[in-house]
């Protein structure tokens, strides 16, 4: 039964795989490897849209993201770990609670913001929303929970700071949920479209999923729908490689934070 879904799940992406590579008379069949082959799709879009550059715009807000998201969401579960103060429960469960609500309802008031302070069209209008996440915050918590408390009073009594502590001896400790949280939130940020489609305008500022369907509104021709599946396969090609290298992690991390 298992494979029966498997094959199901996975036949529509081998056929949009396959499709980038037909001519367009061939366009309607069925037939996962085409009766001739050709790559003249890859160059037709890279000529009609600037693909390279919503690749590079993509990649960019992914890793500034990536950082910002490791930077504070690993402070913040540091500190929410391993130090005891007044209300840390109820902050806990303050950004915990955020988690139920749904992206859609964030969206007015993320564009009342960004029109507010002059960020409509830019990258950092795409970026704020997501420098800090409260599923990090979550995963990195209750894996520096975990840390023995004992082993960071021994590096304070040698004279270590917090910054120094948390640096040297906690995060080294910590590193399948950084690789967890490095991947997952690379993945998430590649694939988002709604937030980016409302708050950028220009056609050089989109990224990937903006201008693929920017791509596709601009054509008109027979040929329309083998260009819009190569684009499509253009833009999971590096999420596949970037599953096939860290799957190990990606797993461990799905699991790990369902089970938490």
């Amino acid at each position: 039964m298992l494979t029966l879904g498997t094959l199901v799940v996975i036949f529509p992406f081998l056929w949009m795989v396959a499709t980038s590579f037909k001519l367009p008379q061939d366009l309607y069949s069925l037939r996962l490897i085409p009766a001739t082959a050709t790559l003249g799709n890859y160059a037709e879009i890279f000529e009609k849209a600037p693909f390279f550059s919503w690749i590079g715009n993509t990649v960019l807000l992914a890793l500034i993201t990536v950082t910002t998201v490791l930077v504070f969401d690993t402070m913040v579960g540091y500190v929410l770990a391993k130090f005891s103060f007044v209300g840390k429960s109820v902050i806990f469960l303050l950004i915990i609670s955020t988690l139920m609500v749904p992206t859609e309802m964030l969206i007015i008031p993320w564009y009342l913001i960004a029109t507010e302070l002059g960020w409509s069209d830019t990258y950092w209008g795409v970026l704020f929303p997501g420098i800090i996440t409260a599923f990090g915050i979550f995963l990195m918590r209750q894996f520096m929970e975990g840390l023995p408390s004992e082993l960071l009073d021994a590096a304070r009594i040698d004279g270590l700071n917090e910054w120094r502590i948390m640096a040297r001896i906690a995060v080294p400790l910590v590193k399948p949920a950084i690789a967890a949280l490095t991947i997952l939130t690379f993945i998430s940020n590649w694939n988002q479209f709604t937030w980016p489609l409302i708050v950028l305008q220009s056609e050089e500022r989109f990224t990937l999923p903006v201008g693929i369907l920017y791509f596709s509104s601009e054509l008109k021709d027979s040929s329309s729908w083998i260009l819009i599946m190569t684009g499509a396969t253009v833009s999971i090609l590096p999420l596949i490689a970037l599953f096939l290298v860290f799957q190990k992690q990606i797993i461990r991390g799905i699991a790990l934070s369902g089970m938490k």
